[in-house]
């Protein structure tokens, strides 16, 4: 490895094959030019020694003692062999490889790395290429040379509408609690034959591998079934999988697939019409006229105004005029009830009851709203609440609330009584059917621990319960989300006014009340930070 590039006087290196060491020796020579240890690192070099690992204390010392003239004999630097080492990781599906280059041995070849591989049992999905450049390079910090092949979960069954516009009866609430069902569009159309929805099969998946040729067993896509009973529909004859309709009809979307409503339409409701009680969708291009009572397990449609008229819906109800209520009026009750949304021009003196959202384009007045969610007056018209009270889970928004004459107007927002007897209810329904499940499940255990000992049919039948047992508790955890979701956001529940807030408006939720003084421009009234109390906040 030497070279005959003239070294400083009196020092020589010696390179001892048997340690793989280099070797200073130094002889007493006082007078010497003095070195320091950049000279002594280019000696090193020069001489065919730089690849060796150099000793920084053992360096220092012999610099020292040659500038002194002392005599020595020290070791400066060493031979260093390549290391690796392989890691597995992401659950024996990687192995990593790192490398470390030689200082003066011997490097990491190829058939180490492939030795090493084979003594941790990898044999599975090695990158010889990765390797093979690792080694060229010679230095790696976790490159991956051993990738095994994960496995791929099936994917559950679903169902497809095939139609480009459904109303639902199962609205989802969002992050912010918010139900947009205000514009319910025209009422949609279908025919016996028409294609309604498409259900995907699960996939099985498939299994994956560790890098030491362990199966990794993919899980199954859950199946999802139609509803038994889902009326006016039909299956396609040559494909179970497609639903059809099978009357002429409005298409709704319900949990576990869609159904079709027939539709009955009719020019007005009076004394000549007589009252309307149909199972299914009802729209009235005219009116209503007062007395007169409409009842539908869908949704009601009314093209003109409703006039101190009964109307109750399964689904939602849209009034493109308005609403005259009868109260403070003598005479028969009149009032609105639906499980969906009330959407109208407006409302004057009427009860509306809705179980999602109420939606007025232009005046409520000497009212009594009750919603789960919402209620709303505008964008559109006026958008103003005057008088009467309103009942809100999660908000109410309008341009003006109140009036400059001093009407009183009061407000209810957050969690009501029935939505917490609603959710004791599916809870108490849930934990029922999960203590059912729980003992079909031990039945079917017993079976499968000693297979022949239960009839077959038995074994079917408890199978089958079990499945319809599973559906129903998933089905009631999600409507358990849906309104604990909700009672959570009711804890933030606002009252807003876009344009103006007059005096005389009382606002309520829970024992926290606020009562406007004054009259206020652009403002929000919710709970404070501490929610000790509600607060007013401009803009």
């Amino acid at each position: 490895m030497g070279t005959d590039t003239q070294l400083p006087a009196g020092l020589t290196f010696h390179l001892d094959s048997d340690s793989r060491t280099l070797v200073a020796r130094l002889t007493s020579d006082v007078g010497a030019e003095p070195i320091d240890e950049a000279l002594l690192l280019a000696a090193i070099g020069n001489h065919g020694y730089g690849e060796m690992r150099y000793l920084p204390q053992a360096g220092a010392s012999l610099v020292a003692k040659y500038n002194a003239g002392s005599a020595a004999t020290i070791k400066i630097a060493e031979c260093v062999d390549g290391t690796f080492r392989i890691a597995m990781a992401s659950g024996d599906l990687e192995a990593g490889l790192f490398l470390q280059p030689p200082q003066g041995g011997t490097p990491v070849t190829i058939g180490m790395v492939m030795t090493a591989l084979a003594d941790s049992e990898i044999r599975e999905g090695i990158l010889a290429g990765v390797i093979e450049e690792a080694i060229a390079t010679g230095s790696a910090d976790g490159v991956v040379v051993a990738r095994g092949r994960p496995c791929v979960h099936g994917v559950d069954g679903q169902v497809e509408s095939q139609l480009p516009e459904v109303r639902s009866r199962t609205p989802k609430v969002d992050e912010s609690g918010h139900i947009d069902y205000r514009d319910l569009g025209q009422i949609q159309v279908v025919y016996p034959g028409d294609a309604l929805m498409l259900r995907h099969l699960p996939t099985k998946g498939t299994d994956g591998m560790t890098l030491r040729g362990k199966v990794i067993p993919a899980k199954p896509g859950k199946a999802v079934m139609y509803s038994a009973n889902l009326p006016g529909t039909t299956y396609d004859a040559g494909d179970p999988n497609l639903l059809r309709a099978a009357i002429a009809g409005q298409p709704v979307l319900v949990r576990g697939g869609m159904i079709v409503e027939p539709i009955f339409k009719i020019k007005e409701v009076s004394i000549a019409s007589g009252n309307i009680d149909f199972d299914g969708t009802v729209v009235v291009e005219g009116d209503v006229h007062s007395g007169m009572a409409v009842r539908a397990s869908g949704d009601i449609e009314i093209g003109g105004v409703a006039d101190m008229s009964i109307l109750e819906a399964g689904g939602s109800i849209v009034i493109r005029g308005g609403v005259i209520g009868s109260l403070g009026h003598k005479g028969p009750e009149s009032h609105i009830r639906c499980g969906g949304c009330l959407s109208a021009g407006y409302v004057q003196q009427a009860r509306v009851e809705a179980g999602d959202s109420i939606f007025i384009d232009d005046i409520a007045m000497q009212s009594e709203l009750s919603a789960n969610n919402h209620v709303q007056a505008g964008p559109e018209g006026r958008g103003q609440i005057v008088g009467g009270t309103v009942q809100a889970t999660l908000s109410v928004t309008a341009k003006v609330i109140g009036s400059q004459n001093h009407v009183r107007t009061r407000i209810e927002i957050g969690i009501n009584p029935q939505m917490q007897r609603q959710l004791r209810g599916i809870v108490k329904d849930r934990e029922g059917k999960e203590a059912q499940l729980l003992e079909i499940s031990k039945l079917i255990d017993l079976n499968a621990r000693n297979p022949g000992r239960l009839r077959p049919e038995l074994v079917g039948r408890a199978k089958s319960t079990a499945d319809a047992l599973s559906a129903d508790i998933a089905t009631l955890r999600e409507e358990e989300d849906i309104i604990t979701k909700k009672a959570k956001l009711s804890e933030q529940s606002t009252v807003t006014a876009q344009q103006w807030l007059y005096e005389d408006v009382e606002i309520q939720m829970g024992k926290l009340h606020y009562k406007a003084v004054g009259r206020r421009s652009t403002c929000t009234i919710g709970p404070s930070s501490d929610g000790l109390e509600l607060v007013l906040r401009d803009g």
